[in-house]
């Protein structure tokens, strides 16, 4: 029997080298030497780079508000009120069932526009008293519309990660805590979050990566991310095909390092579990 033992595992050993990372490891060092020796390739991904930064700013901010704002929901949809679930409850499933795309449009051309109206008119007599300016529509910018968009968005979908990360801790580790005197904070802070944030990383750095991909939407509103960047140099140089490649091959280089990174994290968290 350890004759056959041994081959099974020595199979089982192999099957799990992560052969489509190298594979893709391969492909992108070959990718990046030829757009090195290419001159319309370098300069196609000279161009698009130029958006890196601002996909990458508008990622982390948002993605940082919707993480608040989504946990907030969460705890209002534990909460002992009624009236907070319901709330909650409510928000959480009309804006998922929003396209992140429609809420780009809304939020950029109906309730940007709103928010103005009700501004001027709740501030009117500190305007008509020359403390400050009317705000017009053109103040706010369409890098803050669609970084609140994508907030509002996403909200909703985290909050889901963190009610159910919060409710698979063992409620008897809760009550103890409770019956030991310490605060509703404290439970929280010292009890709860620490085994929560093991069932609620992976979810939740699943999110983070789909919003790296879906900040390519804010170009619709002329955000100078990656894809607006593409999309201008290939309107004026009709060299589609480089400039989505290249577009592509950004794209792939900050969801692929972003996931391997999260796995990185929550093998280390894994590692890190009492027995």
């Amino acid at each position: 029997m350890s004759g056959t033992t041994a081959p099974t595992h020595r199979r089982t050993a192999a099957s799990e080298f992560p052969y489509w990372l190298a594979a893709f490891a391969c492909l992108a060092l070959a990718a990046a030497i030829f757009i090195a020796a290419s001159d319309l390739y370098a300069q196609v991904f000279s161009a698009v780079s130029r958006g890196i930064a601002v996909t990458v700013l508008v990622t982390l901010i948002a993605f940082t508000l919707a993480s608040a704002l989504g946990l907030g929901l969460a705890l209002m949809q534990l909460s002992g009120s009624v009236i907070l679930r319901q709330t909650a409850r409510f928000y959480v499933e009309i804006i998922r069932g929003v396209p992140i795309l429609v809420l780009l449009f809304w939020i950029a051309f109906a309730g940007a526009p709103a928010f103005v109206a009700a501004w001027n008119a709740l501030t009117g007599p500190l305007q008509a008293a020359g403390w400050f300016d009317a705000l017009q529509v053109r103040d706010v910018s369409l890098l803050w519309r669609a970084i609140i968009a994508l907030t509002i968005g996403y909200s909703a979908f985290i909050s889901e990660v963190f009610r159910a990360g919060i409710q698979s801790v063992d409620i008897g580790q809760v009550e103890a805590a409770k019956a030991l005197g310490l605060s509703r904070y404290r439970r929280f802070r010292h009890i709860v979050l620490p085994q929560a944030i093991r069932t609620i990383l992976p979810p939740l750095g699943n999110d983070f990566v789909a919003m790296v991909k879906d900040s390519s939407l804010v170009s619709v509103l002329g955000v100078a991310d990656i894809t607006q960047m593409g999309k201008i140099y290939a309107a004026g140089s009709f060299r589609f095909f480089e400039t989505y490649s290249i577009v592509a091959y950004i794209y792939l280089l900050l969801t692929i390092s972003l996931s391997l990174a999260l796995r990185a994290l929550e093998d280390r968290m894994r590692k890190g579990r009492p027995a």
